[in-house]
């Protein structure tokens, strides 16, 4: 009997060695970063199609105050937005660029520990290395704002922050985006704006119960990932009544043909998707509209 015991505590050593192992956080090393000059212009226009305002832009302030703050409930606890503001102290003036890659497309801070998934880097993962440090030079241009934020409301064991790089084992392929091609041009530029700097997954696709997306059921909607209300299908079984003009204005709008508007967090979304070109747009409901139609989880009845 003790030598069984023996054998069972060297094979859970053994076992946490190798989870200890593989869950080391990645980082991208700066010298992956040869010298570049970023677009800032660019970088506007990811910061709008990425969404970053809607989160982290302080409340009642310019969509350019990037102190966070923003509370993000979910199934695991309450997350709060930081401060990505330039100030170098409570935001990230004092990242360099391979901080930011890495946070972006790793999920790794600069201290070299997991961030949570409700940053959805599982979905930025996929843009271009050049799109995000164009988006890092323009974010150096806003003006700092100086406050720290709260710790994430996480119980236990979720809130083991190691926990994550099983998540992450499971949930991301480090992929960056490649285009179709036997898909057009509009088509290719509207599906990387929808899976990558758009991020629309994250919110349109039902969840496993470890947080994960339910790949069989990508965009097919399901329960608001924030607790309250219903996120709508965004595939054909969804969309069927509207055309790419009506899904293209309402990405400029958020007024859909039959009258009724965004509600909800989408209306910032649609702050953002409306400061996009109108070629963006269309390419994102060229895209959209290119989705086979996906039955959702079934909506639980009113009662």
């Amino acid at each position: 009997m003790r030598h069984f015991f023996v054998m069972v505590f060297v094979a859970a050593l053994a076992a946490f060695a190798v989870f200890w192992i593989v869950t080391v956080p990645s980082v991208v090393p700066a010298t992956a970063l040869p010298s570049y000059s970023p677009n800032i212009a660019n970088g506007e226009n990811v910061f709008n199609a990425g969404g970053c305002a809607a989160c982290h832009a302080v409340k009642d302030q310019p969509r350019t105050a990037l102190g966070g703050g923003l509370a993000i409930p979910s199934p695991f606890g309450t997350f709060y937005a930081p401060n990505i503001s330039s100030d170098p102290k409570d935001g990230i003036g004092n990242w360099t660029e391979a901080n930011f890659v890495t946070a972006v497309t790793k999920g790794t801070s600069p201290a070299g520990k997991h961030y949570f998934p409700a940053f959805p880097y599982a979905s930025y993962q996929h843009a271009r290395i050049e799109d995000l440090r164009d988006l890092f030079g323009y974010l150096k241009t806003l003006p700092a704002v100086p406050g720290k934020i709260r710790d994430h409301d996480v119980k236990f064991p979720f809130n083991i922050r190691r926990l994550v790089g099983g998540w992450k084992l499971l949930f991301l392929d480090g992929k960056l985006f490649v285009p179709d091609p036997k898909q057009t041009a509009q088509w290719n530029r509207g599906a990387y704006l929808v899976n990558a700097l758009g991020h629309c997954a994250e919110c349109h696709s039902p969840r496993n119960a470890l947080g994960g997306i339910v790949s069989s059921q990508r965009f097919a909607g399901g329960p608001n990932p924030e607790g309250e209300g219903w996120v709508p299908n965004i595939t054909q079984k969804g969309l069927e009544d509207m055309s790419e003009k009506d899904t293209a204005d309402f990405l400029k709008t958020g007024d859909m043909p039959d009258g009724d508007s965004a509600g909800g967090s989408m209306r910032g979304v649609i702050k953002n998707t409306s400061l996009l070109s109108d070629d963006d747009r269309a390419a994102m409901a060229a895209y959209l509209k290119s989705l086979p139609p996906v039955d959702g989880p079934p909506r639980p009845k009113k009662s």
